[in-house]
């Protein structure tokens, strides 16, 4: 579908009481996928969007729901569900409910596991308009009765393709049968593999596709660059880089929860601000490092994937890539995470010898070569490799084609790290 040329969100026919929250909330120009989906949304008709993250597809389905609540329904039931795969996806999405509800007096609840679930029911109790939700949780309080669905009149299934990756499809497709038959579905996603498709096709009833999502698999302004390293030597090119670029705000990615937890402990010694976020932290402790983010009190975030997808934080000018993600599609959304709104950004990707088959992967992935960055007066291999001439000067193994397939006829061949 081609989208139509919006100069503001007057163009979209919203009410005032909507373009007061949005001017208050800053938001002056329709994105591409809000400009696509919002005029859909209002005619209540299910719409698949495709459009990674960054693109400000949030606000895109919380304006149209917001604009179709019915403030004088004397129901204590929710009107609309929003299903997402993580919890801090979830306070995200319903903090943006809230921001964009304005003077209007809508009660939103974000429900999901990992806290007390008695908070949760007493403000489920009292009645809300919108619930914000990943599907255990959802589930499991519509086992316990504490949530009803018969009054849903929108569904959003959010990050629908990392719902699917994580084991939700069973959850998903409980709660998909329980909601109303003539409800209306809205289904975001930044892929759309099969499993996606096949669930659209399913649950969804005639949707229109639009498609936001760039051949380029990451934001054009986005410079991404990479250091060959030795494993021993990566927590020195840390400390380095992060004097060099004196980040705003930082993510940096490793691949394992106690990897996690080992170089936050490390870097809190040499800098002040420093968070950490994985998946053994107490669920409260989350929240508070989240909100510390946030608020740009912390300044350099070390965390796992848990941050990979879905969060959506503007202040983010740097992404390091302590680790190479195990996935290709892992290093997109990690990437994703700066560069936000068309912003400016920066991605660097720590890469041992060793490693040299995933960087390749990555850039067939990205269909771009990531550029090789140096560091003045530091020397990236421990003095045990720098000792031995062979392994000094040895090319680097990497376990793929030594040609790059890029769509052209022209050969583009590997490069030595």
């Amino acid at each position: 579908m081609a989208q139509a040329e919006l100069s503001d969100f007057a163009s979209l026919s919203l009410s005032q009481d909507m373009l007061d929250a949005l001017r208050v909330a800053n938001y002056q120009t329709p994105t591409a996928i809000q400009a696509g989906l919002i005029p859909l949304a209002l005619e209540e008709l299910d719409v698949v969007g495709q459009a990674r993250t960054g693109t400000g597809k949030t606000a895109a389905f919380v304006i149209p729901i917001l604009e179709l609540l019915d403030l004088e329904e004397r129901s204590k039931y929710p009107q609309a569900l929003i299903l997402v795969p993580t919890r801090e996806l979830a306070v995200q999405v319903k903090d943006e409910v809230i921001k964009l509800a304005g003077e209007l007096k809508v009660r939103c609840a974000a429900i999901y596991g990992g806290t007390p679930i008695r908070s949760q029911i007493a403000k489920l109790e009292k009645g809300v308009h919108v619930v914000v939700g990943t599907p255990g949780r959802v589930l499991d309080h519509m086992a316990r009765k504490t949530l009803t669905l018969d009054n849903i009149d929108c569904v959003v299934l959010d990050e629908a393709d990392r719902m699917l990756d994580v084991g939700f499809r069973p959850d998903m497709e409980k709660i998909l049968r329980r909601c109303p038959k003539t409800r209306q579905t809205l289904l975001l996603s930044a892929t759309m593999p099969p499993p996606v498709q096949r669930l659209a096709e399913k649950y969804m009833h005639e949707p229109t596709m639009l498609n936001f999502s760039s051949s380029d698999m990451t934001v054009e302004t986005i410079e991404q660059r990479y250091f060959t390293v030795d494993q021993d030597r990566k927590f020195d090119l840390l400390v380095r880089l992060l004097q060099r670029e004196d980040p705003r705000q930082a993510i940096i990615f490793c691949r394992t929860k106690r990897g996690a937890q080992k170089i936050h402990d490390r870097l809190a010694k040499r800098f002040e601000n420093v968070g950490c976020m994985h998946g053994d932290m107490a669920q409260r402790e989350r929240d508070r490092v989240m909100a510390k983010f946030r608020e740009e009190k912390v300044r350099f975030m070390v965390s796992t994937d848990v941050m990979g997808r879905g969060i959506d934080i503007s202040g983010i000018s740097h992404i390091i890539n302590f680790d190479i993600p195990a996935f290709s599609d892992d290093y997109v959304h990690r990437v994703g995470r700066t560069g936000r709104m068309g912003r400016e950004g920066i991605a660097f990707t720590f890469v041992t010898t060793e490693e040299g088959g995933e960087l390749t992967r990555i850039e067939q992935r990205i269909d771009r070569l990531l550029i090789r960055d140096e560091m003045a007066d530091f020397d990236c291999t421990s003095p045990a490799v720098s000792a031995a001439p062979e392994a000094a000067d040895a090319e680097p193994k990497r376990d793929v084609p030594d040609m790059l397939k890029r769509g052209s006829s022209k050969r583009r061949y590997r490069r030595g790290l």
